[in-house]
């Protein structure tokens, strides 16, 4: 069948629609880029790095509300752009995050004629054949699919188990639209890879490679079903969580229809109530259930907002939960790899711990700080953080006086920024998913405590780990041995360091005393190591005798150690 002029000319259309929409966020992204190499490269450069400074609140401002102008005109890609500048509370200034945090696919729906057209084209047959009834009014509209209500055959309803269901339908043209967005993201990730200043902590490039993966694959409607099969099969025993079923003789890879599971809004607090449902007690299950997708199933939904989750009331009152969290929409969902899963649960159980030390070597492994990096700065700044504000809940950060905040952020922040740090690039969806069900959960709870959540669930980690205590004593014990052995030639070099420098040490009574704190700090070092191989041998003893007994003789050793080094210092 030969094209008319009409066809030619929708063609022509949408062409023109793609490179004035592609042409857009150049232009966008042009200016702003030359507005921060304006204030932030070249003013400082040439003395005027207060004016830069003055106005950067406002700049960083200005761009986030234009940017949020912009997406939610544009639509596509574009809102789920703005969606992941607002979780990058690490590299992202709080002006920009603040503005974009309530960006949604604010954008208006399709005519059901043409999500009808597309419809019965994916799935062969008029609606009316397919389902009893569809909802024409949508029951939400986003910037690549809108979904409707509808009800199956009886006996499709009779073979599936289901009777209500939502369809999922592509907004037309969402293809080229999606095409577009990413041609214009890579010609920008192409420029700021020759921006120093973002080279250095970022791969531009694969970030988008890796935003342009996710997004395909959440056009893709029948890798979605999959999706929820697999994160219910997850979740198949946990009484805790429910999914939506799949209908797949109605699914395409542009139409989905999953049973139909609405329910109470994760965040409809008067709603919660009315049904006796406390907010608060939904906090910490939804922490815990997303820490098990992190850590240890490895495959988590990347896009836990609000909208996605219902909170489902138990019907039967032998139920072993009063109520279910039900997720929805698997088009975003990330996996951790084994290697990356292991860094995060040791992340976990450090900050847990407030350890410092071990946070920055978690750190480290992920893969978040490059190995050369001088990290003793950033373990000062973590343990000061941890002792000032460790173990507090929001309600109670909010009392702390702003201005201790701000001259804490601002050194802090010296700190990180100061630092080699680079974003691996399968850490996109894990930043956006912590970001959101902390937001989320703050929401359930004002007064909520995220180490409630994070302490238990560490613990857990700790027991599931110590079928390898050996390995772990040993490796403890190693590094109480080396600072043990080291601290003398620690304090010997400052002893040298003190008399060879600029401040010299002539002060007899003062140089006894430094030989006291030279014979405690060998002491406690020893004592330090007798204890810990003591200890441990204890703790083997009653699963390996011998073992066991030969490290309690071993712990002697130090013991003589420091008494010698307590009679020399006398």
């Amino acid at each position: 069948m030969a094209s008319g002029p009409g066809d030619r000319a929708d063609v022509k259309t949408v062409a023109g629609n793609t490179r004035a929409r592609y042409r857009r966020i150049l232009r966008f992204a042009a200016w702003n880029l030359a507005v921060t190499w304006f204030f932030e490269l070249l003013l400082p450069r040439v003395g005027l790095a207060r004016v830069a400074e003055r106005s950067r609140a406002r700049r960083m401002r200005r761009f986030a509300q234009r940017f949020h102008v912009l997406a939610v005109d544009l639509g596509g890609l574009m809102i789920k752009v703005g969606q992941f500048m607002s979780s990058r509370l690490d590299v992202l200034p709080p002006e920009i995050t603040a503005e974009l945090e309530g960006l949604q696919d604010e954008v208006p729906p399709v005519p059901f004629s043409a999500i009808r057209a597309l419809a019965e084209a994916e799935l062969g047959a008029t609606l009316e054949t397919v389902f009893a009834s569809v909802e024409q009014v949508p029951i939400a509209a986003a910037s690549l699919g809108q979904v409707h209500r509808a009800r199956l055959m009886p006996e499709d309803a009779a073979a599936a188990g289901i009777d209500t269901v939502v369809v999922k339908v592509q907004r037309p043209g969402i293809d080229g639209i999606v095409a577009t967005d990413l041609a214009a993201l890579r010609k920008v990730a192409g420029w700021l890879s020759h921006v120093r200043v973002v080279s250095r902590r970022a791969n531009a490039p694969a970030l988008v490679e890796e935003f342009a993966a996710t997004s395909l694959q959440e056009i893709d409607y029948l890798n979605e079903a999959a999706n929820a099969e697999r994160f219910g099969a997850d979740f198949d025993h946990d009484h805790r969580v429910a999914v939506p079923g799949v209908v797949w003789e109605r699914c395409t890879r542009r139409v989905l229809t999953l049973e139909d599971v609405t329910a109470i809004k994760i965040t409809d607090l008067s709603g919660l109530r009315a049904a006796g449902i406390d907010p608060g007690e939904v906090a910490p299950v939804f922490a815990a259930v997303m820490f098990d997708q992190l850590f240890t199933s490895g495959f988590f939904h990347a896009d836990p907002h609000p909208g996605n989750i219902f909170v489902t009331p138990a019907t039967d009152p032998q139920a072993p939960h009063p109520w279910k969290l039900t997720f929805i929409d698997f088009g975003m969902m990330g996996e951790v790899p084994s290697n990356t899963r292991s860094g995060l649960r040791k992340l976990l159980i450090s900050a847990a711990g407030r350890d410092g030390k071990g946070l920055v070597a978690a750190i480290g492994e992920l893969g978040v700080l490059v190995s050369t990096a001088d990290t003793a700065e950033l373990e000062r700044a973590l343990t000061q953080l941890f002792a000032r504000f460790g173990g507090m809940g929001f309600a109670e950060l909010r009392e702390v006086d702003p201005r201790e905040f701000r001259e804490f952020a601002e050194e802090f922040g010296h700190v990180v920024r100061s630092l080699p740090f680079q974003v691996p690039e399968n850490f996109l969806l894990i930043i956006r998913a912590m970001s959101l069900t902390s937001g989320v959960c703050s929401s359930l709870d004002p007064a909520f405590n995220l180490w409630d959540s994070v302490e238990p669930y560490a613990a857990q980690l700790l027991r599931e780990q110590r079928g390898n205590i050996v390995q772990d004593v040993a490796g403890q014990l190693l590094e109480a041995a080396t600072l043990g052995l080291g601290l003398p030639r620690r304090i010997d070099a400052l002893f040298s360091g003190l008399q060879d420098g600029s401040l010299a040490v002539a002060n007899p009574k003062l140089e006894r005393r430094l030989a006291r704190v030279e014979a405690t700090g060998t002491r406690t070092a020893s004592a330090v190591v007798f204890a810990a191989v003591l200890l441990a041998g204890a703790v083997l003893h009653a699963d390996d005798a011998v073992l066991g007994a030969v490290l309690m003789w071993l712990s002697t050793l130090p013991l003589l150690h420091g008494l010698w080094a307590g009679r020399r210092g006398r």
